[in-house]
């Protein structure tokens, strides 16, 4: 108790120093809750915009994930109607499950013989109303991330959702009313040697177009104003396939090459384009789970329930699907891992510093206590005390300092677009809640500053009495 008296009247005996002491390690303690807070809100930002875009968990087929990427129709699941209807009734999985929906990935030509424009794209089908349920899915309360609602129902066979630049390359700008930014005026294209003559270029590949007007249904009146394109592709069994696809709404996709490439539709749609007459398979089943901390256990049923049955299926998280979510997240923890440090190393070597000071004002101090039966363990034990008093209150000055910073930001209205989002979201910093970042970060620099005072410390201890009482 006397050794807790004398070291906290010993670090006010410079006030000014320890002063500057306290607001460094204050000022790095906020600038490192600060940016962990931001981290935080990045991180759960991500997994939320993510997980809503694939779920947590995606059932395939042995082997799709590597290799069926090229020919999804090759790699269709059996039975796919009984499967998902298993996985919904598990007793397992059902508590677990938010929501658990097919979707069909396809690509193929997308063509506007309107203008005769054309371009490859790759889609994928999906229920609509089961689609929509997963956008909204927010476990952290970190927004949509600009995710939007596809508009579709479930009975609208025939429409669609295209990327704005898809839209852009097929020459409907101005039939969909886009925007002229997402839509600047298309210069002449180059003329090649040997380019064919223009007679010859502006025929139109008749059998394409054939079949694309002869699997063109009736235009009904209540999509009567919305641009049709015709989607070519081959079934699972070799032969070309075309569909219409009235597109209902157009949305920026976040990365220009899903931008330029992506079509979304209803599930049946990409079926019947994908397997014709045949059996109507599915890619895979997407399972959206209420907690993300669920992910484990719902996996492990599912690959016991598969191996049980013999089911040729296998499981892939949102992590594996997403490998950009996986980079961004490693590169956020380098960042805050860095500035850590740094901040560390300030705090160090600031302790060091004052706590140095110390003990050369101190020395007759020392000599006295010494030659009173102090032992070296008791100087040690009190300058160490003094560098962890000083630690325990600049750590709990910028702990209170950063949660007014997070309510100011939080209160600002500021906003910001994260990567991959469409629309901008708010900015938030993470603090209450956030109690293991507080707490690792206020125990760390509590312990950088006791270790900080163990030179000075050493230094007081090892002192010789008489060289202490004679140091004037």
């Amino acid at each position: 108790m006397m050794t807790f008296k004398i070291a906290s009247r010993s670090i006010f005996r410079n006030t000014r120093r320890s002063l500057m002491t306290l607001l460094t390690i204050a000022v790095g303690t906020v600038a490192t809750l600060v940016f962990g807070a931001y981290t935080l809100y990045v991180t759960l930002g991500l997994q939320t915009t993510t997980v809503q875009r694939t779920g947590h968990l995606t059932v395939y087929r042995t082997g799709y994930f590597s290799f069926g990427s090229g020919n999804p129709a090759a790699w269709g699941i059996d039975h796919a109607q009984a499967l998902l209807q298993l996985i919904r009734d598990d007793p397992v999985l059902k508590p677990l499950t938010a929501v658990a929906t097919p979707i069909q990935s396809l690509a193929g030509l997308a063509g506007n013989f309107d203008n005769d424009s054309s371009k490859t794209f790759f889609g994928v089908g999906f229920v609509p109303s089961e689609r929509d349920q997963m956008k909204r899915w927010n476990e952290y309360g970190t927004g949509s991330g600009g995710l939007q609602h596809s508009g579709l129902e479930d009975d609208e066979i025939t429409h669609g959702i295209v990327g704005v630049g898809l839209a852009r390359i097929l020459g409907l700008c101005e039939r969909l009313h886009l925007d002229a930014a997402d839509c600047p005026p298309a210069p002449e294209p180059p003329k090649r040697d040997g380019e064919a003559s223009p007679e010859l270029a502006s025929a139109e590949p008749e059998s394409v177009a054939e079949l694309a007007e002869r699997d063109r249904p009736s235009e009904s009146a209540e999509d009567a104003g919305e641009p049709r394109i015709d989607l070519l592709a081959a079934t699972a069994g070799g032969a070309p396939n075309v569909v219409s696809l009235a597109i209902h709404r157009v949305e920026y996709q976040g990365f220009k090459e899903l931008d330029d490439n992506y079509i979304g539709m209803n599930l049946t749609l990409a079926q019947q384009l994908v397997y014709g007459r045949g059996e109507h398979k599915v890619t895979g089943i997407v399972l959206q789970l209420h907690r993300t901390e669920d992910l484990e256990t719902a996996r492990a049923r599912l690959v016991s329930l598969f191996k049980d049955r013999g089911f040729d299926l296998e499981v892939r998280d949102f992590t594996d699907i997403t490998p950009f979510y996986k980079q961004s997240i490693g590169l956020f923890r380098s960042i805050f891992s860095f500035i850590s440090v740094i901040i560390g190393v300030v705090v160090l070597f600031t302790v060091i510093n004052a706590m140095g000071m110390s003990v050369m004002e101190r020395i007759d101090e020392i000599g006295t206590i010494r030659a009173m039966g102090a032992r070296r363990a008791g100087i040690r034990r009190q300058f160490l005390l003094e560098g962890c008093m000083l630690g325990v209150l600049g750590a709990s000055l910028g702990v209170v300092f950063a949660f007014l910073v997070a309510y100011a930001v939080n209160s600002s209205g500021l906003t910001w677009t994260p990567p991959s989002s469409v629309r901008p979201i708010p900015l938030r910093l993470y603090m209450v809640g956030a109690w293991a970042l507080i707490t690792g970060i206020w125990v760390g620099l509590v312990a950088v500053s006791t270790l900080a005072a163990l030179i000075p410390a050493n230094r007081a201890a090892k002192m010789a009495v008489v060289d202490a009482l004679r140091h004037v």
